[in-house]
């Protein structure tokens, strides 16, 4: 498979690294001083583009693919107020398009974990519950991409929460998410709920960035041939 790597940092590298162990070509690679090569014919032969940049620059980023003919694969958060539109793209105009706010395979399956949790402790209003993410300096959005997803699995399934805050709750009804930003971890979120009895608390420790660009290499293989929206439930049928 001919594969673009739009963004070029330690993601970027990683995901390069595993895909040509995987057998796959990649014919351009686009980082911020070469922006031109959108329009250049190695660009235009990939099969699949793959994009980790950051949230200022995402959606044009997008835009540039599906003008060139290519479908993107994406992991880049922050830009998720831009998203109606790229739907309608896929609907109304044929774009193809995979997102996921993290492509860990542990992570993904983290998130199913999560939601069956919560639709445990909707029955148990004797627990508050809180999440704390940790993730590198270099990262630009907070809460990060996952902690925003595994807080609407959350909310999506305990009636007494109705919105997530940053760092502090406000109202009981709030779920308040810690985003802490040192050194060069690669990611760790953890959900805890707590009663004056006891504490129950889930974690995922990403160890490096390997599984995150093995899941996007995945979704660029299952992504080549596909049409319209798509995301890890469609990759990986939880």
């Amino acid at each position: 498979m001919k594969i673009a790597l739009v963004g070029y940092g330690k993601m970027g590298k990683a995901i390069e690294q595993i895909a040509r162990e995987r057998g796959h070509e990649i014919v351009s690679i686009i980082d911020i001083n070469n922006s031109q090569d959108f329009a250049s014919e190695a660009f235009r032969s990939a099969d699949v583009a793959i994009e980790f940049t950051s949230p200022s620059t995402a959606y044009g980023n997008y835009l540039k693919c599906f003008e060139a003919g290519v479908p993107v694969v994406s992991g880049t958060t922050g830009w998720l107020d831009k998203m109606p539109e790229i739907k309608r793209l896929c609907a109304e105009e044929g774009k193809t398009f995979f997102y996921a706010s993290n492509f860990s395979i542990g992570v993904n399956i983290f998130f199913a974990v999560n939601k069956y949790l919560a639709k445990i402790m909707n029955h148990f209003p004797s627990y508050d519950v809180r999440m704390t993410e940790v993730h590198h300096v270099h990262k630009l959005d907070a809460p990060s991409g996952t902690a925003i997803t595994l807080a609407e699995g959350i909310l999506e399934n305990i009636d007494r929460k109705e919105r997530w805050t940053l760092n502090t709750a406000e109202q009981p009804t709030d779920l308040p998410i810690q985003a802490i930003r040192e050194g060069e971890v690669p990611g760790i979120h953890e959900i805890v709920y707590e009663s004056d009895a006891d504490k129950i608390s889930i974690k995922h420790d990403a160890k490096s960035r390997a599984g995150f660009a093995l899941g996007a290499v995945l979704a660029a293989e299952f992504t080549a041939e596909k049409k319209g929206f798509l995301g890890m439930n469609d990759l990986f049928h939880f």
